[in-house]
């Protein structure tokens, strides 16, 4: 009886804590906020995306509340964060996961500059505005892990999408130094950069469904065998998000089933030479 109570308690690995997620409403941001609110934390969903915010907080009971937030917006952000503080008493966990992947342009030349500073607003001043603020409450309270969505391309590329390659690279790069400056209040900073996962923003780039985007992935993937899901991705952030990574930060952690690793160039002039 005290063996599977211990196991109950040890399974919430979040009982407690305070949570906001950014692009909370679908895709990686809705499955973590699902597996925070299974392991005991109180989930403000942030987005822009009201029906489905409502949507899933409904479907996920009082501890979690969805806010509207514009990440460009810093009143909207200031705000978001100040509810979460007046709602639950404290914030825990900032994860700045709201994203914009813009178009695929075959070449520079054709690429707008309101186009491109929209993706920039959007994954890097977004993220800014959420880190300031999480900040903002967290340095009195001295703890607090603030979490950022990156991407694959955060380490390699893998097509001409410059906008979204330099502003994945940015969040690395913030996050690393906001690491240095904010560790000094013991507040932990770290990316997650998944490799290819069937997102609806993942779905509208490439024009496909969900089993379009995964068998694409699966046939360029490394690890075989298993396909990413945002499941996964979700799982990162709670490791992340919990005391059991309690001495990591700066970490860009990449989930990519060791993707990154391997540059597959020779092997396909190889088998073509075979042909």
């Amino acid at each position: 009886m005290v063996s599977s109570l211990n196991h109950g308690l040890i399974a919430k690995r979040l009982a407690g804590k305070v949570a906001i997620i950014t692009g909370g409403a679908s895709g990686i941001g809705a499955s973590t906020a699902r597996l925070f609110q299974k392991h005991g934390a109180n989930v403000v969903i942030a987005d822009i995306q009201d029906d489905l915010g409502h949507a899933i907080s409904q479907d996920l009971g009082p501890n979690v509340n969805y806010t509207h937030c514009d990440v460009t917006n810093d009143d909207d952000v200031r705000k978001t964060v100040n509810h979460a503080v007046a709602t639950h008493g404290s914030l825990d966990i900032m994860f700045n996961n709201a994203g914009f992947a813009g178009s695929i342009y075959p070449s520079i030349a054709e690429m707008e500059k309101e186009k491109f500073e929209k993706v920039l607003s959007i994954n890097v001043v977004g993220a800014f505005l959420g880190a300031k603020h999480a900040a903002r409450v967290m340095v009195p309270a001295r703890k607090g892990s603030i979490l950022f969505t990156s991407s694959i391309v955060s380490v390699l590329c893998v097509s001409p999408m410059h906008a979204y390659t330099a502003s994945k690279h940015a969040v690395v790069g913030l996050a690393k130094s906001l690491g240095v400056e904010l560790g000094e209040f013991g507040i932990r900073v770290n990316c997650i950069s998944p490799h290819g996962v069937a997102t609806p923003m993942m779905k509208k780039i490439f024009g496909v469904e969900e089993e379009g985007c995964e068998d694409m992935v699966a046939r360029a993937a490394n690890l075989k065998g298993v396909v990413l899901k945002a499941e996964d991705i979700a799982n990162a952030a709670l490791f992340l998000a919990s005391d059991e990574s309690k001495y990591v930060s700066g970490l860009n952690m990449v989930v990519d089933g060791g993707f990154s690793t391997v540059n597959p160039s020779l092997n396909m002039v190889l088998d073509q030479g075979k042909a």
